[in-house]
């Protein structure tokens, strides 16, 4: 099941990179082809749209859509949340208190909801999908930093660099940060599939990549309409969604059993 995992993530991503040189042309219109179902063909073994389109070329290019999406937003959200949510809470006082009101600001809205907001006020695409998730995903990385952060601010090594007189930045970038790095790259893992979930949801609902562009949730949401006469529209992209969300997730389990990750508060 490991190796099944890890074969399904490499997929994805080696569809996400080779995609524009995979496919000949996933936004060609062919009216003879409309809604036919999967054939024995080059382009056509996963049947085509209801604009007769080849689903698998529109699978792969969605693949790239939910690729990149899931990796900018989990960089982002990463970074971001982790200087704010370090520093803050190695300097302590009002920097830290600030800290926590904006996070049970950010917790007292559904993030599904506030991205939705969000997404709604920047308008569709895919620049501001990752914008809109990493604005909502930075929150959970700034209080995993921070309760890191304040286990080991006063631990010794930490105290002997402050007496021969390193500054703040330099422990907190050689001294404590790297000491972080096991539960935040779990967190992470897990992201990616929160990441890709949210950005089928978005494209569901219109706020993400626009037509002709492709997304899994695009696809999820036209193929809907012809559920009874082709549902090969919805099973291609959904199958591919719980694949790759599944595979990511038991990555996420194995690196924290390895890691022996234990949450903070």
């Amino acid at each position: 099941m490991r190796s099944l995992s890890m074969r399904v993530l490499a997929l994805w991503a080696l569809l996400a990179v080779v995609a524009p040189w995979l496919v000949a042309d996933p936004n060609g219109v062919v009216l003879e082809r409309i809604l036919a179902v999967p054939v024995a063909e080059v382009g056509g073994w996963l049947g085509y749209d209801d604009l007769g389109r080849p689903v698998w070329e529109r699978l792969a290019m969605g693949a790239r859509t939910s690729f990149l999406v899931a990796v900018g937003v989990v960089s982002v959200s990463a970074a971001v949340g982790t200087l704010v949510g370090a520093a803050a809470s190695y300097l302590g006082g009002w920097w830290d208190l600030l800290l926590v009101r904006v996070v049970d600001l950010f917790l007292a809205f559904p993030g599904i909801l506030l991205a939705i907001a969000l997404a709604g006020l920047l308008g569709p695409g895919l620049d501001n999908v990752v914008i809109a998730l990493a604005t909502v995903g930075w929150v959970g990385y700034a209080r995993l930093a921070r309760a890191q952060v304040l286990s080991l601010r006063e631990r010794e090594h930490v105290r002997a660099a402050r007496a021969l007189g390193a500054g703040a930045g330099r422990i907190l970038f050689l001294h404590i940060l790297p000491l972080t790095l096991a539960p935040l790259i779990v967190e992470a893992t897990f992201g990616v599939a929160g990441a890709v979930v949210a950005e089928a949801g978005l494209a569901f609902l219109g706020l993400g990549v626009q037509p002709p562009e492709a997304s899994w949730g695009t696809m999820v949401r036209d193929g809907a309409r012809y559920m009874l006469v082709a549902p090969h529209l919805v099973l291609a992209p959904g199958v591919a969604l719980s694949l790759v969300v599944l595979a990511v997730n038991r990555l996420g389990d194995r690196l924290r059993d390895r890691l022996d990750v234990r949450g903070g508060a």
